[in-house]
């Protein structure tokens, strides 16, 4: 296969202000345009890593699409119009959030306030605080959702389901006696795109999975995290 050159770009990651940016890149002869974004994958990468702008298009589409339901639904039923939004809303907001989940309140808020408003809209609902809504329709936060899918992507790493490394990303932790027997040792992060990382953010939630938690399969440890407790991990508030 060709290469598509005019699909190409440089993107540096790092701060643009000390970044080298005047080396000129080409491809047959074509000088390649630096950017500070591009998308990858259906993830726009920033330069400084950070997931403001991806989420900013995600949230975008997944308000209108929200909205489109709301609008050309005939039915009026809760639980059908529920089902609508987690078949062709909730992915957008969930697709590779492993990769780019975010850890500023302002992002986490930013992609519940399409979860919150969808549910207020609902009828019979609007007077409900987010918390009662959310008990109503049997269904929990897009922040907490987004743990649990670190925490199975970590069940897979650490029980060599998916074809990465442990090593690579984790260090069991084998100093201390208390919790679950697959504690992982977490490094000290020099910035905070590194502390936002999987590798990083998932390891104070998976240390502090009680020992009730079943990890003898993956489908066991998937149904007894929905009796954990995340209250303490959880930044944004659902009332």
């Amino acid at each position: 296969m060709t290469i598509s050159v005019e699909k190409c770009c440089i993107l540096n990651i790092g701060n643009p202000s000390s970044l080298s940016l005047g080396f000129k890149w080409h491809i047959d002869a074509q000088c390649l345009p630096v950017v500070r974004s591009c998308r990858d994958l259906g993830v726009v990468i920033y330069c400084d890593l950070s997931p403001s702008e991806h989420i900013s298009t995600i949230v975008s589409r997944a308000h209108y699409r929200a909205n489109v339901i709301l609008r050309c639904f005939v039915t009026r039923n809760r639980n059908l119009l529920l089902k609508a939004f987690n078949v062709y809303v909730r992915p957008i907001l969930e697709y590779n959030s492993i990769v780019w989940a975010p850890t500023s309140l302002q992002d986490i808020r930013r992609i519940e306030k399409v979860q919150r408003r969808f549910s207020k809209r609902l009828p019979g609902l609007a007077k409900l605080s987010y918390r009662e809504r959310l008990q109503c329709l049997n269904t929990i936060s897009l922040e907490h959702r987004r743990l649990i899918l670190d925490l199975v992507m970590c069940y897979k790493i650490v029980f060599g389901i998916v074809t990465l490394q442990c090593e690579s990303l984790f260090k069991c932790n084998t100093s201390r006696t208390r919790g679950h027997p697959y504690r992982l040792y977490k490094t000290h992060c020099g910035n905070c795109s590194t502390a936002s990382f999987f590798g990083n953010r998932v390891i104070n939630v998976w240390n502090g999975l009680t020992p009730e938690v079943d990890f003898s399969s993956l489908n066991k440890f998937k149904t007894s995290l929905a009796s954990v407790d995340f209250s303490k991990f959880l930044r944004c508030s659902d009332k």
